[in-house]
């Protein structure tokens, strides 16, 4: 029997692993800054602020709480605002245009469908978007200062719309005019982008949908283009033209029964990484686990509920070679961090003396003492 080439058999399940641990930053010892981090993982998710600071850490040992609120809110090198899924992200500023010219249309078609349940006409959503404007040009505001700002300039519909959504402002931010400001929770405040960041040239929707995709397969590739439209909260009907653009650039990839997209420059990169001994403390709603469509790469189907949970909530697990072996949370307790690791099975030595040397690490970016305590 001939023996197939090494360059053309699929890779194993530990190679995608290793590629993808690599990609995040999460197998090597370099120290990366947020920004760069960010760029590379396609934003930070960052519906829990500390969360995402501590996807940061997660990924550089060495950075500082000082360094990742530096870059977000004094150099402003990172930005905050809804992108994927509709949800919060770190991403790097100049790449701001990117990420809003490829998911625009479908979140403000989505805003624009719920205001059509209230009766409001596009020309109003676009007459509010100019109230919050105005609102804002003075400098940041919490939610309520613009609700009360532009609330006696609308008609009783927009009103009645007002009381019952979460934010008035999901069109203008997804059009990449507002974007969020310091503070967190109540704190909040939302400011123009204009007045925030550096003017940047626009990129083209379909360009930028491509260069979107590109980023995503170079992070979390090899996946599929139902993968990606799941991940970036976009439709097929929009991602599905972006096949025949890229064909020069991807290569498809057979494993186990199932078609997948790989960028033709990775194909060889995926075959150098093999690991052992990789143990991750990974936080609540890391990116690494929210890519892929099916969940069967990181976790048995018995566990699946222990991480992914009700109303999107998704744990802080401990990662191991690539595969989800427990989850994990964490108490401030005066001087000490308390880290309580929950093992899906018993963890043997090696994987608790990472946990230890990953606690101790924590510990030390919350200026705190650690203490790990495991249960069954």
């Amino acid at each position: 029997m001939r023996r197939m080439n090494l360059a053309q058999r699929p890779p194993s399940s530990l190679e995608i692993a290793g590629f993808r641990l690599e990609r995040h930053h999460l197998l090597d010892n370099t120290s990366p800054d947020p920004v760069s981090i960010c760029r590379k993982i396609c934003g930070a998710q960052a519906q829990i602020l500390p969360a995402a600071y501590l996807q940061l850490w997660a990924r550089n040992h060495s950075l500082t709480r000082s360094e990742i609120e530096d870059a977000l809110w004094k150099k402003r090198t990172l930005i905050k605002s809804h992108f994927m899924r509709q949800t919060l992200h770190l991403i790097p500023s100049d790449e701001f245009p990117l990420y809003i010219s490829a998911l625009k249309s479908s979140r403000v078609a989505d805003a624009l469908r719920i205001m059509a349940r209230f009766r409001i006409t596009r020309e109003e959503a676009e007459d509010l978007t100019g109230l919050i404007m105005n609102a804002l040009a003075s400098g940041p505001l919490d939610r309520a200062d613009i609700g009360a700002a532009v609330r006696p300039k609308v008609s009783k519909r927009v009103r009645e719309w007002m009381g019952r959504v979460w934010s008035i402002v999901r069109v203008p931010m997804a059009e990449g005019l507002v974007c969020y400001g310091p503070g967190e929770d109540n704190e909040v405040k939302l400011v123009r982008v204009d007045q925030w960041i550096s003017k940047q040239k626009p990129a083209e929707e379909q360009a930028a949908r491509a260069s979107l995709l590109r980023k995503y397969l170079a992070a979390y590739g090899p996946a599929t283009l139902q993968d990606f439209a799941k991940w970036a909260g976009i439709s097929m009907v929009l991602v599905k033209p972006l096949a025949p653009e890229l064909r020069d650039e991807v290569v498809e990839l057979e494993i186990a029964g199932n078609k997948y997209l790989l960028l033709k420059q990775d194909r060889s990169a995926i075959k150098r990484h093999m690991m052992s001994d990789c143990v991750r403390l990974l936080p609540l709603f890391d990116p690494f686990l929210l890519a892929h469509t099916t969940k069967d790469h990181l976790i048995a189907r018995s566990h699946y509920k222990r991480v992914w949970r009700n109303q999107g909530w998704i744990s802080a697990v401990v990662l191991v070679d690539g595969e989800i072996v427990g989850t994990w949370t964490h108490t401030l307790r005066g001087s000490r961090v308390v880290v309580t690791v929950e093992g899906f099975k018993k963890l043997p030595p090696r994987v608790r003396s990472g946990i230890d040397q990953e606690a101790a690490s924590l510990a030390a970016f919350m200026k705190a003492r650690p203490e790990v305590v495991f249960r069954s």
